[in-house]
């Protein structure tokens, strides 16, 4: 869901938060390198995502190429078993079949409608929402049988006409009731081997040779963990009674792994389901600029498959007062000194359904609209 507000002057400007991918300046041939491809560090290397440098690799470090952007490839590597995913200066690598300087005499183009980009593997940060399912969950043996748990007990051998084959809760005073020809038998704190053992021998009174089954159908004190789980500002998931899970920077089999290694201390091999309910973090921003009334900021999340005209959509149109004086500016890292303007031309993409300026949004993407200009007299 996009969040919009409405800034004044100069002050909207300041006050966005850079989340995305920033452009250096060295340009790259999309079309000469695939996702999949095998690159290589010609020299010591960052590994980035916006202003955050992941990793920093030495020359002759093997990279996969898994998207691409203007001035950038995207790679992925593993580090001490841990997956990371990020951007690359494609000046810093060079392809396992080719010296990377054949990468740029294709030209290169900045995505857009026909030619869309796969983004980088999903990395989870705060606010997003995660979706975490958990079928079952087995403690962690040997378990003791707690006041209103569920026991499914068996008995072979007893009266023809009274059965016992059915489910049995722990009563209050830490008993199960088999009924009123067997009794109460006292269960609480005992494992479920021990409580077979004690159901057996009490059974022994009246029968002559009674067998138990028993088995643990519900724990009364288990506390759910399927549900939605918001991103913390430190980075954490609270999984309540069972603690908190660090997770901000991972990629989702690295979160359900994070998950199921916090439950393990409670549970036997729990088996979770995880995935991303809201993608809160990845956003990009639309700014109208309004006569007399300052700036109209809508802050709106990525999903990877935005143009320019669904930016323009997810802010209702452009406005009476809405030029069609519209640029897309593209985070830059602040020592670079340059900028990316992506200039758009509206009637093109609105009118003639021409598609190479209705460029492909990327996190962190500012859309500006400029207003109408009142001619002088």
């Amino acid at each position: 869901m996009s969040s919009c507000t409405r800034a004044h002057g100069l002050l909207s400007l300041t006050v966005l938060v850079a989340i995305g991918l920033c452009q250096p300046s060295s340009t790259l041939a999309v079309e000469a390198i695939r996702s999949g491809d095998k690159v290589v560090t010609v020299k010591q290397a960052r590994i980035v995502q916006g202003q955050k440098v992941l990793a920093v690799v030495e020359a002759g470090t093997e990279l996969t190429a898994s998207g691409f952007m203007e001035g950038w490839v995207g790679v992925e590597m593993k580090d001490g078993g841990k997956s990371i995913s990020g951007w690359i200066n494609p000046s810093d690598i060079k392809t396992q079949a080719a010296d990377h300087g054949n990468l740029k005499a294709a030209g290169a183009k900045y995505p857009h409608e026909l030619s869309m980009l796969s983004l980088p593997t999903y990395r989870i940060e705060p606010p997003d929402v995660l979706q975490i399912e958990v079928l079952d969950l087995v403690p962690l043996p040997p378990y003791r049988i707690a006041i209103h748990d569920v026991l499914q007990i068996r008995i072979l051998g007893t009266l023809a006409d009274q059965p016992i084959s059915d489910f049995y809760i722990v009563e209050d005073e830490g008993a199960v009731n088999l009924g009123a020809t067997y009794g109460t038998v006292r269960v609480v704190g005992m494992t479920i081997d021990e409580a077979a053992k004690a159901i057996t021998s009490k059974l022994q009174d009246i029968l002559t040779q009674p067998n138990a089954s028993v088995q643990l159908a519900r724990i009364a004190n288990t506390q759910p963990v399927t549900g939605e789980y918001l991103v913390g500002p430190d980075g954490t998931i609270n999984l309540r009674r069972y603690g908190a899970v660090h997770v901000t920077g991972k990629t989702l089999v690295e979160t359900r792994l994070a998950v199921e290694k916090q439950l393990s201390q409670f549970f036997d091999s729990p088996t979770v389901s995880l995935d991303v309910a809201s993608f809160n973090s990845k956003v990009y921003y639309v700014i109208r600029e309004e006569a007399g009334a300052g700036e109209y900021v809508c802050r709106v999340p990525v999903t990877g498959n935005e143009t320019v005209l669904d930016a323009i959509s997810a802010v209702g149109g452009l406005s009476e007062v809405s030029s069609k004086d519209i640029w897309i500016a593209r985070p830059m890292p602040s020592d670079s000194g340059k900028e990316t303007i992506l200039r758009v031309d509206w009637d093109a993409i609105t009118r003639r359904g021409a598609t190479a300026t209705n460029y492909q949004i990327m996190p962190g993407d500012r859309v500006f609209i400029g207003r109408k200009t009142t001619p002088s007299p």
